[in-house]
């Protein structure tokens, strides 16, 4: 009872914000893991888990029944869920992925700018831990387990200024990762289309659940990712 005392004290009580430097520092190191191919290839991981979350929290909330989660070793992901295959639920479940890590990182950043440092790290756990209980691959469920390792581990017994600076560094990472996925996403619908496949991106479904070109859900989702970081991005650096 005096351990959860502790967790619920220091999850309701805000922190000191890192500086402004710190934060630009951090936010500098983060946009160079996304130009980086193989830091960014290992990075997106994560940020895959937080799209299939996305996907499943609203298929759930829409009504959907959730079958499980796949993440794969090539950075893909698969949420399936069984419902009606067309209509309102269906075009929301297909258009939360993209926008998930950026709301995810929005979220995070409105908590950090009132100082709750430790209620976003055990926020973030509690994701890992309900994406964990629908992984349905090995692959999946290592790169997971390796994720919500690193947030227990900061979590624990990282220091404040570990807490702090892992905590920014991850809503920087889905504000900036979240515009670099969708555009990595258009840039694979060019190769497709110029092999001749079939569009099996989440632009290119909601395009044929819609009747509308999946471009013009590529823009939305951009113009969604990019609201966000600039949002979050404002929260983090007037943080103090």
């Amino acid at each position: 009872m005096d351990w959860l005392s502790d967790v619920w004290h220091d999850v309701t009580n805000p922190q000191p914000a890192p500086s402004t430097t710190a934060t630009l520092i951090t936010a500098a190191v983060v946009l160079a893991c996304l130009v980086i191919p193989s830091v960014w290839h290992i990075a997106r991981h994560a940020l895959t888990i937080v799209h299939e979350a996305a996907h499943a929290f609203v298929a759930v909330l829409v009504g959907r029944r959730l079958s499980g989660i796949r993440v794969h070793s090539d950075t893909s992901g698969l949420t399936v869920s069984v419902g009606k295959p067309r209509g309102p639920g269906m075009v929301a479940t297909a258009a939360a992925g993209y926008p998930g890590p950026a709301i995810v990182g929005l979220g995070a950043a409105w908590f950090l700018s009132l100082g709750y440092t430790v209620g976003v790290l055990w926020a973030l756990l509690v994701l890992v831990v309900l994406v964990l209980v629908q992984i349905r691959n090995w692959y999946g469920l290592w790169a997971v387990l390796v994720s919500g390792a690193v947030l227990v581990a900061v979590t624990v017994w990282g220091s404040s200024d570990v807490q702090g600076i892992t905590t920014h560094a991850v809503t920087w990472f889905l504000l900036l990762g979240a515009p670099r996925a969708v555009l990595e996403m258009q840039s694979q619908r060019r190769g497709l289309r110029r092999s001749g496949r079939q569009d099996t991106s989440d632009a290119g479904s909601l395009g044929r659940l819609t009747h509308l070109p999946g471009g013009f859900w590529v823009a939305v989702l951009l113009l969604v990712c990019l609201g966000a970081l600039a949002l979050g991005g404002w929260w983090l650096l007037s943080a103090r």
